[in-house]
Parts: structure tokens; C-alpha cells; sequence
């Protein structure tokens, strides 16, 4: 997988740098989003429904890139 530069070359996309991006990103939004609910309105929870979500989601990029390449490499 490759994207194009601003020179119009093609650069490799490392997707493992791109996985801890997306966990660090969610490592610091997550506790915004909660701040955020506890000091507008504390009545109903709803970040219970962003942050099980995005983890789904932080999940499944770390096995595509963690666990399922690995079996793709040893078919080869």
C-alpha cells in the first residue's frame, strides 16, 4: 500500500505506525468525551455508546494488522 506525495511519488504506508496513531488518538479522545458528559449533563450516559464502539474498532485494525498479516505472510 502506497500514497501519493506532493511530489507525485509513491511513498510505502507503514500500517503499523497507522494502528498506533489510531490507538493513541483513541486513548485521548475517549477521556475528553467522558469529561465533557460529566460536566454538561451526567444524566444519561451516552459516550457508553461512542467508546465500546470506537474500541470495536481499535480492535479490529490491531488484528488486521497484528494478527491476521502475520497468517497472510506464512501462506506465502
Amino acid at each position: 500500500m502506497t500514497h501519493q506525495t506532493q511530489r507525485g511519488t509513491h511513498a510505502p504506508i507503514d500500517p503499523k505506525k497507522g494502528f498506533r496513531i489510531h490507538f493513541l488518538i483513541f486513548l485521548l479522545v475517549t477521556p475528553a468525551i467522558w469529561l465533557i458528559w460529566y460536566l454538561c449533563d451526567s444524566t444519561y450516559p451516552w459516550p457508553l455508546w461512542s467508546t465500546p464502539a470506537w474500541a470495536i474498532g481499535v480492535l479490529f485494525h490491531y488484528l488486521g494488522i497484528y494478527v491476521f498479516k502475520i497468517k497472510k505472510q506464512l501462506k506465502k
